[in-house]
């Protein structure tokens, strides 16, 4: 699984129609209105990298209103739930 997050500038009168447009395209997990440089940030979890092209070149970007991505593909994920899930299973290193 390929993880993107994907800075996203639009138009600020626009941005609850944006982030609803972003949200509704397949291989989009999340988006959240933020602050910042970018107006939304979308997550996007998708099998290869061909569909990263395919969810952000080919549809992301042509969402009315969008006037600019920034993304950033993940190459690691580190969480809380991760975590306590290793040391539940006993890799605390006892």
């Amino acid at each position: 699984m390929i993880t993107a997050i994907v800075m996203v500038s639009c138009d600020v009168d626009r941005i609850p129609e944006v982030g609803q447009g972003i949200a509704d395209l397949d291989g989009v997990t999340e988006v959240y209105s933020v602050t910042g440089d970018a107006d939304l940030i979308a997550m996007v979890r998708v099998r290869d990298h061909d569909h990263l092209a395919d969810v952000i070149a080919d549809r992301l970007n042509k969402v009315e209103g969008v006037v600019g991505t920034s993304t950033h593909i993940a190459f690691r994920t580190y969480s809380k739930q991760d975590i306590e899930a290793a040391f539940s299973i006993g890799l605390d290193g006892d």
